[in-house]
């Protein structure tokens, strides 16, 4: 429940298990006289919903009745174009318990985090670092569509501090249930330039921002005075470049800058913070365990999401998606080059 109607690939997802309804919106009455029946007679049940896209009365329900509730979203590897577009992921999240964004309560990421002994489990950690390293090399990211860029010509010779603020979409559920306090890109901005004063301030809005397929955010214009805004969607690979520290309040991004041996001051309580990694500002006393980036890497790359290819209709391992996404990659490469006669943006 809760997913749009072109979502409908997650049902190619649940190998094995039988859909018996599918439902997007409804009325309480139709819960109470659709919904539940089904989920009552056909016992073991699950009920699967995207995020905290349900209405409140399905967790009473739930844990009344016993039935798990199974949340889904993107996983990190997720498509060349964005999610708005409608592109069908290769990376999906099913957590019973949470959702890794949410700080409030412990997500299956966040228990497998603090308690899982990667010690124990060497040839794991040796399967993530290897992929942790080849991510980097293949400078692929949660979503794709930057095509190759000077970042000298952009940025300007280096002579100082360079600091990138990564932007994210406000009122996200990663920032409301990340934050303990509310905040904006404006205000991210502003305290990176205040605590880094002698710093180059370089701000790179989200983007779906820049392309504007989210609005009400907050205004780029009014940070200039303290900022370099990047006007054009960067790969994260390139913005990244030359950076001695990010700032974010929850994003992908900063575990993205982390990975690369970046400094990552986090304003919220994203899933990769709060072990040790990280400048944390916001205090998480649930996380106790003291992690290295591969492990937390492990984690979320390896152990915690699925991987799907939607041609094959087929589960795929980690190394598998990664392959398959460079590819889909440079096919779209190839056609933008023919399209426009450069792969430049």
């Amino acid at each position: 429940m809760g997913l749009r109607p072109w979502k409908d690939h997650v049902g190619y997802w649940l190998s094995g298990e039988d859909v018996v309804r599918r439902e997007r919106w409804f009325f309480l009455w139709q819960f109470f006289t659709l919904v539940a029946p089904q989920a009552l007679a056909a016992r073991p049940s699950k009920i699967y919903v995207w995020g905290y896209k349900y209405p409140r009365l399905i967790e009473p329900f739930c844990r009344f009745w016993n039935i798990p509730i199974v949340r889904i979203e993107d996983g990190f590897l997720r498509s060349v174009a964005l999610g708005a577009t409608k592109a069908p992921p290769l990376s999906l999240c099913f957590d019973t318990s949470s959702m890794y964004f949410d700080a409030t309560m412990a997500s299956d990421m966040e228990k497998i985090i603090e308690n899982h002994d990667f010690s124990a489990d060497p040839a794991l950690l040796a399967r993530g670092k290897a992929g942790m390293d080849r991510l980097i090399l293949s400078r692929l990211s949660k979503y794709n569509m930057g095509g190759t860029v000077d970042i000298a010509a952009i940025y300007g010779p280096k002579h100082r501090k360079r600091v990138l603020v990564v932007g994210q979409v406000e009122g996200d559920a990663s920032i409301i249930k990340g934050c303990s306090r509310r905040i904006d890109n404006n205000d991210l901005v502003a305290i990176a330039a205040k605590e880094n004063p002698d710093a180059q301030i370089i701000y790179k809005p989200h983007p779906e921002v820049l392309h504007r397929t989210r609005r009400g955010q907050s205004d780029p214009d009014k940070v200039r005075a303290i900022a370099m805004v990047l006007d054009r969607d960067l790969s994260l690979s390139d913005a990244f470049e030359t950076v001695d520290h990010v700032y974010t309040i929850t994003s992908l991004a900063g575990f993205e800058a982390l990975i690369r041996g970046i400094r990552v001051t986090c304003l919220g309580m994203p899933f990769y913070a709060g072990w040790g990694a990280t400048d944390d500002r916001q205090p998480c006393p649930r996380r106790t365990a003291r992690r290295s980036v591969v492990e937390i890497f492990t984690a979320a790359y390896i152990l915690y999401p699925k991987y799907f290819d939607p041609a094959r209709r087929a589960q795929i391992s980690f190394e598998e998606a990664l392959d398959l996404l460079a590819s889909m990659k440079d096919k779209a490469g190839a056609h933008g080059k023919q399209k426009h006669g450069t792969t430049r943006v």
